[in-house]
């Protein structure tokens, strides 16, 4: 018979006492074999040499699985440092980087508000010497027509006179202008 077959006896034994025990009603038995003090101790000296091998098999499991919990567990903690460090090296790098960025964006800003300010000034520049050339032009055009409406007036004034005859005296003196002005001589 092997431990199961005793412990199932033992079992038996011990209902069948607990079935008298009822049909009797509440007392105290003192007698060692009816009380299974016995059969109680061979129980738990078998649970004991039996059960001592099993739970320290399952205490050492067990202390093995947390040591090598802890084992991991300190070699995420390491990995994990390692990566917070190479995240931080390129936080700075990203901060540096971010930096010479903003930098040369200003610079090129600055370079180009110069540039347009030129721009503007050659613009500004250009439209008065348009202006001005538009200006003289008018003005030599306005010239032009004052001539012109001058020279008609004196023709007109010219041709009056002649009309109502011009004296011999003047004619003479005309005439001689005219050739002085040809570069003849009288």
């Amino acid at each position: 018979m092997g431990i199961m077959g005793t412990i199932l006896l033992l079992a038996a034994e011990n209902s069948e006492l607990a079935e008298g025990a009822a049909e009797g009603g509440f007392g105290l038995n003192i007698d060692i074999f009816e009380t299974n003090l016995i059969n109680l101790a061979i129980l738990i000296g078998i649970l004991f040499y039996f059960g001592r091998k099993v739970l320290s098999n399952i205490l050492s499991e067990r202390q093995s699985n947390i040591a090598t919990a802890i084992q991991e567990a300190e070699g995420r903690l390491k990995e994990a440092k390692i990566a917070l460090g190479q995240a931080q090296e390129q936080l700075t790098q990203s901060q540096a980087e971010a930096q010479r960025i903003r930098k040369a964006a200003e610079e090129n800003a600055q370079k180009a508000k110069e540039a347009l300010l030129a721009k503007a000034a050659q613009d500004v520049e250009r439209l008065k010497q348009t202006a001005a050339a538009d200006l003289n032009s008018e003005t030599e055009r306005a010239i032009a027509q004052l001539r012109q409406l001058v020279v008609a007036q004196a023709l007109e004034k010219v041709e009056t006179e002649l009309k109502s005859g011009i004296a011999d005296d003047a004619q003479q003196s005309l005439i001689d202008r005219s050739i002085a002005q040809l570069g003849g001589r009288v």
